[in-house]
């Protein structure tokens, strides 16, 4: 990440920026008059919140293109379930409507709220394992194609 240019560490910085803005909002963790709460955010809400966004950033930075570098393979589904997995541990658990019509209000407070710490370790883990794996990906040197066969 030392060689990274400047554009890719400004991309990750507004990437982690909208990410909290885009899960921030509508799981009420930052008032605004369309979204509300139940139930108050835990204390970990808003930690976890910032360390999947600045998770996301990188992962998302690694995306960019370097001038020096070759074209990549670009799979994504680590950051992107990690991404979406954070959303539901940081949101309301009777707030989201879809938790509420699979499990019903009780059914969200008895079994969905106590896996969202889960949900949380979850999210970090795969981010994580994404940044990891895209970066080895990246430093790595391509094996050279065997010749084609006749």
């Amino acid at each position: 990440m030392r060689t990274w240019p400047p554009r890719r560490w400004w991309f990750a910085v507004l990437t982690a920026a909208a990410t909290i803005i885009v899960v921030a909002i509508p799981t009420a963790l930052i008032s605004t008059p369309w979204f509300t709460r139940e139930i108050p955010p835990t204390p970990w809400a808003w930690p976890v919140l910032v360390v999947t966004s600045l998770l996301a950033g990188l992962v998302a930075a690694t995306y960019v293109a370097r001038k020096d570098g070759q074209a990549r393979t670009r799979s994504g589904s680590l950051g992107t379930i990690g991404a979406i997995t954070a959303f539901f541990a940081v949101g309301c658990p009777v707030c989201n409507k879809l938790v509420l019509l699979a499990l019903g209000y009780t059914g969200a407070l008895q079994m969905f709220e106590p896996i969202q710490p889960f949900l949380a370790t979850g999210s970090i883990a795969l981010l994580l394992i994404a940044l990891v794996l895209r970066i080895r990906r990246e430093q790595s040197c391509p094996l050279p194609q065997p010749p084609a066969a006749q």
